[in-house]
């Protein structure tokens, strides 16, 4: 995503850097050992915008689209500085053919405003310089150069391959203060940044170049523009350096600009992937003060690393805003944000809320976000409502599966509620559903707690015949709760008949059952033969269990011999 949204940018900082090169520039080259750039002659052919260059396009893609601010690169023309053209009319619309050329003076040489000369030798050696590793003595080489600066020669620099990124910061902070005729002008500037935004450049680069940008925005603010800063935010984004991404969206007012859309999204995107999402979400509080929305796949990026960061309630805010402006919401996000809306009970009910903008036609595939919110709602409790929402499921869609009627038939089975946990089961199958060992286990369950246990033992045969194999937490529920009732005997008989339906019994049921029986029946004998089962079986019994095991036993001995002694 970041890409389409800085290749936007860089794109229109390449319209315009040739724009402006174009409306300010001499366009006509004299062929000499040093290049006379002669203005308003109509007989030379226009020389090559900056954003002719292939290191400004590394990044850009082939079918560039311009942001709403830039204004469409000129025309160029030829492309050998000694080319003519002559055949071109007056008013053909070829760049710096000036305007005031009447038709009887097209084959004249316009009046000489003004001369620039690009000193091959010096250019030569200033880009050797510039190629080279940096040491110390660089400041020092540019001065015995001797430079002339103006546009011209600043541009073909920046239209230079292969310059060391921390060579050319250097080399414009040496003319900014060596050469006080040199100014910057929006066209460098913007050439600049691209030339610097490529995927190479290091963190020290970016940062001196953010460093060269404040200082040319403290003294002239209008200089940089909104692309320029979406560029530096996006190149500290790639870098990993949020922060350094914040400090740039902050200074847009310092700057004079008025951020755009990018300008939030790139923002954001810099921070959240720093987890920096407390930055993030200021960023974003902003960004719907000023009502500012992006398209569905941006807007869908941010609500997602929110919802991820466990911030559903500020991808909500993102969520609101877009419908409120009549935008696009992303689907696939917005059901993302539903499920984590239901992680905290908080929550629940926006998210049930949000069921109502999901389209009848999204609804039939909806069912992630409805399933969260009808587990939700059983975990606050709200076991009614989610029985209601239940009930719209099997008209409206999605229909329900196992899933949603367990999250339903559990609830009520935990509340005590065994009668309409029983007609969620009879529904469940008039739909077509078979009831997995989960349903009939929380029945059990619900059952044996509220001391039913005829009706939770009914439950557990109707399982037997539909289920060739339970699960341990089916018999564990029965024996423990016939363990609470005293009633050994049919505790002792459920963990024999486990086997029997393939269930392993565990060392929990042993555990609870010899407990059971050594305090409140004090069969230390049973225990011991039950003792002597685990050991068979492989599983192995706590100390403590064991100790009381030994305790009872001797206990009930003790009390053998003092009966004999009395007798």
């Amino acid at each position: 995503m970041w890409r389409s949204v800085v290749a936007r940018s860089r794109a229109s900082l390449s319209a315009k850097a040739a724009h402006n090169f174009g409306a300010t520039q001499n366009p006509k080259v004299l062929v000499s050992k040093t290049l006379t750039v002669v203005a308003q002659s109509s007989h030379f052919p226009t020389r090559s915008s900056p954003c002719q260059n292939p290191r400004f396009f590394s990044q850009v893609a082939e079918n560039l689209s311009y942001s709403d601010t830039a204004e469409p690169p000129p025309l160029s023309v030829g492309g050998n500085d000694d080319a003519q053209t002559d055949n071109f009319a007056p008013g053909d619309g070829v760049v710096g053919v000036s305007e005031q050329v009447g038709s009887g003076e097209s084959g004249e040489l316009g009046e000489e405003e003004e001369v620039h000369e690009i000193d091959l030798e010096k250019l030569e050696g200033l880009l050797s310089l510039l190629q080279s590793s940096a040491d110390g003595s660089l400041e020092s080489s540019f001065r015995g150069l001797d430079l002339t600066l103006h546009d011209e020669f600043v541009v073909k620099v920046l239209e230079t391959p292969l310059i060391v990124g921390e060579n050319l910061i250097r080399y414009f902070k040496w003319a900014l203060k060596e050469k006080p005729k040199f100014r910057f002008t929006t066209h460098i500037l913007d050439a600049l940044v691209l030339a610097m935004s490529g995927d190479l450049v290091s963190n020290k680069d970016i940062y001196s170049l953010w460093d060269l940008a404040k200082e040319v925005g403290e003294k002239e603010s209008n200089l940089l523009s909104v692309d320029i800063l979406n560029v530096l935010i996006s190149s500290f984004s790639k870098l990993g350096e949020g922060k350094a991404a914040l400090e740039v969206f902050n200074k847009f007012d310092d700057f004079g600009c008025v951020p755009n859309a990018d300008s939030y999204y790139l923002a954001i995107e810099a921070l959240c992937k720093c987890s920096e999402f407390d930055c993030a979400q200021s960023v974003s509080e902003k960004m719907i003060d000023a009502r500012i929305s992006f398209d569905d796949v941006k807007a869908g990026r941010i609500i997602s690393w929110f919802c991820k960061a466990g911030m559903a309630k500020e991808a909500l805010s993102i969520y609101v805003l877009l419908k409120e402006e009549k935008q696009c919401q992303p689907r696939s996000s917005v059901n993302f944000l539903i499920s984590s809306l239901c992680r905290e009970d908080k929550n629940v009910k926006l998210a049930l809320d949000l069921l109502q903008d999901i389209s009848d036609e999204a609804r039939k595939y909806a069912i992630k976000p409805f399933s969260a919110v009808v587990q939700g709602l059983c975990r606050i409790k709200d076991v009614d409502g989610a029985r209601k929402l239940l009930l719209e499921m099997t008209k409206e869609g999605p229909p329900p599966g196992n899933a949603v009627f367990n999250f339903v038939i559990n609830g009520y089975s935990k509340a005590g509620d065994m009668e309409d946990a029983i007609e969620m089961m009879k529904l469940m199958e008039s739909r077509g559903l078979k009831p997995d060992v989960f349903t009939y286990t929380v029945i059990m369950s619900g059952y044996a707690k509220g001391g039913q246990m005829e009706e939770a033992c009914n439950i557990l045969s109707e399982a037997k015949k539909k289920h060739a194999k339970l699960t341990p937490v089916a018999y564990h529920t029965l024996i423990s709760s016939f363990c609470k009732l005293e009633e050994f005997d049919k505790a002792l008989e459920l963990l024999h008949e486990m086997k029997d339906y393939g269930v392993q019994p565990t060392a929990d049921e042993y555990n609870k059952l010899i407990q059971s029986l050594c305090l409140k029946a004090l069969d230390w004998e049973t225990s011991e033969k039950l003792l002597n089962e685990m050991k068979d079986s492989g599983l192995h019994l706590n100390g403590i269990t064991r100790g009381l095991i030994r305790a009872v036993k001797e206990l009930q001995m003790e009390k053998v011999e003092t009966e004999k002694i009395v007798a």
